[in-house]
C-alpha cells in the first residue's frame, strides 16, 4: 500500500509540473488552457498507473504496441477513458485495436484504411484517424517513424473520410529527427498546422492536431496543436521492453 501511495504521490507532482507548462504555453501563445488536451502516454507502463492518472483526472491515455495496450485496456475498460493508439500499426494487429482504442493516430497508408474500415464494421464502432504526418518523408514517400509524406495526405485523407466506420479527425506527426525540420520542432508543427488548415478546407469536422511530447510542447502549443502526447514528463523514464 505505501509503494502504491508513494507513486500516487510522484504521478500527482509529475502531472501537476506539465500542467503548469501547457498552461504556461497556452499563456504565452494567448491561447485558452482548455484548448490543448493532454494525452498521457503510457506505454510501458502498469494498469495500475493508468487507473492512478484516472483517478487524478487524465481522461486520455495512448498506447503504441498492442500486445501490451489490449490487455491493459481490458484491466481498466470501468474507466472514463479515451484510448489512442500512436504506434506503427500492422494490419495483422487491427482487429485487437479496434476493440479497445477511440482513435488511431498513426494512419498513413490506404492499406491500413482499408483494413481499420473492415474491423470497425465488424465490431459495430466508430473509430476516430488522425493521419499522421512525415515531415522527414519525399512528397509521397514514408518516413523514418511512420507516417505519409506531404504529397499523400490529401488522398489518404479522402479515404479515411469516404471509408465506412471510419472518422476522419486530423493530423498527427512526430518532430522529425532527420532532414530539413531536424532540431526545428516549432518549424515542424507550424508545417502541420498549415497542412491542418488545408484539410480542414476540405473536411471541416477533422481540427484535431496533434503534435508534442515531454520534450517539445511548449513549441507544439505555440504552433496550435490541440493535442500534446506526453508519457516521460509525467510517468517518469521508460523501463527497457525485454
Amino acid at each position: 500500500m505505501t509503494d502504491l501511495q508513494g507513486r500516487k504521490d510522484e504521478l500527482t507532482a509529475n502531472l501537476a509540473r506539465v500542467e503548469e507548462r501547457i498552461a504556461a504555453a497556452c499563456a504565452a501563445a494567448g491561447r485558452k488552457r482548455e484548448d490543448v488536451t493532454l494525452i498521457v502516454v503510457t506505454k510501458t507502463y502498469p494498469a495500475s498507473d493508468v487507473r492512478i492518472l484516472s483517478g487524478l483526472g487524465v481522461r486520455h491515455v495512448a498506447e503504441n504496441r498492442d500486445q501490451d495496450a489490449a490487455p491493459k485496456a481490458a484491466e481498466c475498460a470501468d474507466l472514463p477513458l479515451t484510448w489512442h493508439f500512436v504506434g506503427q500499426l500492422q494490419t495483422n494487429k487491427v482487429r485487437s485495436v479496434v476493440g479497445y482504442a477511440d482513435l488511431v493516430q498513426s494512419v498513413d497508408r490506404a492499406r491500413l484504411v482499408t483494413a481499420l474500415s473492415k474491423e470497425a464494421v465488424r465490431a459495430e464502432r466508430e473509430l476516430g484517424c488522425l493521419i499522421q504526418v512525415a515531415l522527414d518523408a519525399d512528397e509521397d514517400g514514408r518516413g523514418e517513424r511512420g507516417g505519409v509524406g506531404v504529397g499523400g495526405v490529401e488522398e489518404l485523407a479522402a479515404r479515411v473520410a469516404e471509408a465506412p466506420g471510419l472518422r476522419l479527425d486530423g493530423l498527427m506527426t512526430v518532430a522529425p529527427l532527420t532532414g530539413d525540420y531536424a532540431g526545428r520542432q516549432q518549424a515542424a508543427f507550424e508545417r502541420l498546422m498549415d497542412l491542418s488548415t488545408a484539410l480542414r478546407a476540405a473536411h471541416p469536422a477533422a481540427n484535431m492536431v496533434s503534435a508534442g511530447m515531454s520534450s517539445d510542447l511548449e513549441q507544439a502549443v505555440a504552433a496550435g496543436a490541440t493535442h500534446v502526447r506526453v508519457g516521460t514528463a509525467v510517468l517518469g523514464v521508460r523501463p527497457r521492453l525485454g
